[in-house]
């Protein structure tokens, strides 16, 4: 069978080249044509349509900027699926974009596989129209997601989530912390504090200063900042007293005591990986912003580890609630010796059982290829 894929950004390329190595296992006919990046590539043995470093644009100035490349990055993937004869048409997160392509799939009779939902559930919910118009089946990885679909009249299978197994293979291959030190010149005789500020400009302005702040509450312990790519230490002024590591978020966490991290992808990470943590999202730190998000999210919890478990698990520090004084509070109820830790790391235990096994895209390539062959 042939399947067009569009995956937009780094992840979505590492997600979507794993479900296309297990597509092409289970169909020895496959074949690919999609809008990706390198790791597809190599599944795929063809080159791009589109490579996603030309459709990478995050925040509202950055797409306003490249509105024009957009514009003709949408024609040209329009009229490669057009033409391209696929027997589905598989979305990859991305979802403003992604939800277009869905849109021109479906007026050309190709069945809809949405792999990594988009975040509808918590903003933006007016989406879900769009997506029970055009999309057959939605491939979710994160356990409520399935409910809430369903309960919009929408086709939705839980296949897992892919973190599982990648963090484990990245924690299998994670040298251990004498080691880490030695290859950053870090002090390996102290306990060490991960900070993770983020990767945009705005969220470092908001979030290290706090950060930096408590840590230094802390001389028993070596904080460390987790530097984003593409940013510099020009970025992390504010805590200039405090060592930069960049291209290693995901090893600094794992040998880490504890973590302070923004809110994102990176809370789940750390849950999986097992290091206690605080999420800390400061934003402009006003109590009207924090009343203006409550009102447009339609979740209880901001971060991925409490929404999964259903309940608190780990503390969501957020806008003006995002102090020094509090933050400190909670970094210090989950260290070595205090009840709290215990507790958290128990809340991760069960956030992985809800998880479920290893196999995302086996499960949802082989729900893919079920379904096209009935």
């Amino acid at each position: 069978m042939h399947y067009f894929i569009c995956a937009g950004e780094p992840s979505g390329d590492l997600h979507a080249s794993r479900l296309m190595a297990e597509l092409a296992r289970m169909d020895a006919d496959a074949r690919f044509t999609y809008l990706g990046g390198d790791m597809m590539k190599a599944v795929a043995g063809c080159e791009p349509q589109i490579h996603y470093s030309r459709m990478a644009f995050m925040g509202f100035s950055e797409v306003l900027r490249n509105l024009r490349t957009i514009s003709a990055n949408l024609r040209t993937a329009k009229t490669a699926l057009a033409s391209s004869g696929a027997d589905c048409f598989i979305a990859v997160d991305y979802p403003s974009f992604n939800l277009k392509l869905a849109k021109e799939a479906s007026a050309l009779g190709i069945p809809v596989y949405w792999y990594i939902s988009p975040k509808v559930w918590a903003w933006k919910e007016y989406r879900v129209k769009a997506l029970r118009k055009y999309v057959s089946k939605m491939l979710c990885i994160l356990p409520f997601e399935v409910e809430f679909y369903r309960r919009h009249g929408m086709e939705a299978v839980y296949v897992g989530n892919p973190s599982l197994e990648e963090v484990d293979a990245k924690l299998a291959e994670t040298p251990g912390k004498d080691q880490f030190c030695a290859d950053n010149s870090l002090d390996s005789g102290k306990p060490l504090l991960a900070l993770v500020p983020g990767s945009r400009r705005g969220e470092i302005r908001n979030n290290l200063p706090i950060m930096a702040e408590v840590a230094r509450r802390h001389p028993e312990l070596q904080p460390v900042i987790a530097g984003a790519p593409g940013r510099s230490d020009a970025d992390y002024g504010c805590a200039a007293d405090i060592p930069v590591v960049y291209g290693s978020t995901f090893a600094l966490m794992a040998v880490s005591e504890a973590a302070l991290v923004t809110s994102g992808t990176a809370t789940l990470e750390c849950a999986l990986i097992g290091t206690p943590q605080v999420v800390c999202y400061r934003a402009n730190g006003s109590r009207l912003s924090y009343n203006l998000m409550k009102m447009v999210l339609h979740i209880p919890f901001v971060s991925l580890p409490n929404l999964i478990a259903n309940k608190r698990v780990i503390a969501e520090m957020l806008v003006h609630l995002c102090t020094a004084d509090a933050v400190d509070a909670e970094l210090t109820s989950i260290l070595p010796g205090h009840s709290e830790r215990a507790a958290m790391l128990d809340g991760y235990k069960d956030m992985r059982a809800r998880l479920g096994a290893h196999g995302a895209s086996q499960r949802a390539a082989l729900t893919i290829i079920k379904d096209l062959k009935s």
